[in-house]
């Protein structure tokens, strides 16, 4: 069976991903798992039948998986001025663009995390369009790690950030956050939830998950607990048109 909690497992916080495992694990007992997969692809892991535990994102979960695995619960990050379970992205552009509207941006370079991402994806699209715009020219950086690093080196213009990410930059990658300034924050929406591929085991998941959290010190992530958000919340979501071909910036863009 798998346990894939890749979302937010930079290395400098894997020692608190491994204890969150091991604090649910001692609650489920000896047939959980033993230890977090760092190994199997992510898509591969929501999609596989051995999925006893996974992380994955709004976007992922209402496309593509909701129909094919059991929700369990929603992370609460304590994101500030949040309902529990929600989070948003922050809209980050070079210091120099302090106190710019996040609008003169639509023409620029965006750089988003991947096209399967609520956060570094939909969100900025989806408030572009109830602008009546569209980000056009997007870099496709594989992380919201390497989108901030892009717009600190001037690769790309803005990108939206992940808001429990932003608080990893803003620790462990200081040279980079400062080098960035916040010019507005996306609508919340539900966070991003915890999934099984055996509906059997969902109950006992969420309560070992609970458990197990509140056992734990303070997380660098600010997780503070587990909460119920509805599978239609996160179905409610709007879902924005593909990047197309003529959207996609090449490498040297």
């Amino acid at each position: 069976m798998i346990v894939s909690l890749g979302m937010y497992d930079w290395a400098e916080v894997q020692r608190e991903t491994d204890a969150l495992w091991s604090a649910v694990r001692r609650v489920l007992g000896q047939a959980a798992p033993p230890a977090v997969d760092r190994t199997t692809d992510m898509w591969a892991a929501w999609q596989s039948p051995e999925l006893f535990l996974g992380q994955t994102c709004g976007f992922p979960y209402r496309t593509a998986l909701h129909d094919r695995v059991t929700l369990v619960g929603t992370p609460d990050y304590g994101l500030p001025g949040l309902e529990p379970g929600c989070y948003q992205s922050v809209m980050v552009a070079r210091a120099e663009d302090a106190g710019a509207d996040w609008r003169d941006f639509l023409d620029r370079r965006l750089a988003s995390n991947g096209p399967d991402s609520q956060s570094g994806w939909a969100a900025p699209q989806n408030m572009a369009a109830e602008a009546g715009g569209r980000f056009t020219r997007v870099r496709e950086t594989g992380s919201h790690r390497q989108s901030a690093e892009d717009v600190a080196a001037g690769r790309a213009d803005i990108a939206a950030i992940d808001g429990v990410t932003w608080r990893l930059v803003e620790r462990f990658r200081p040279d980079v956050a400062r080098q960035l300034t916040v010019v507005t924050r996306t609508p919340p929406t539900p966070g991003l939830p915890f999934i099984t591929g055996r509906a059997d085991l969902a109950p006992a998941l969420f309560d070992a998950l609970g458990t197990a959290i509140a056992t734990l010190p303070s997380a660098t992530t600010g997780l503070r607990g587990i909460v119920t958000i509805p599978a239609e919340a996160y179905l409610a979501v709007p879902v924005p048109a593909p990047l197309t071909d003529a959207e996609r910036l090449p490498p040297d863009a």
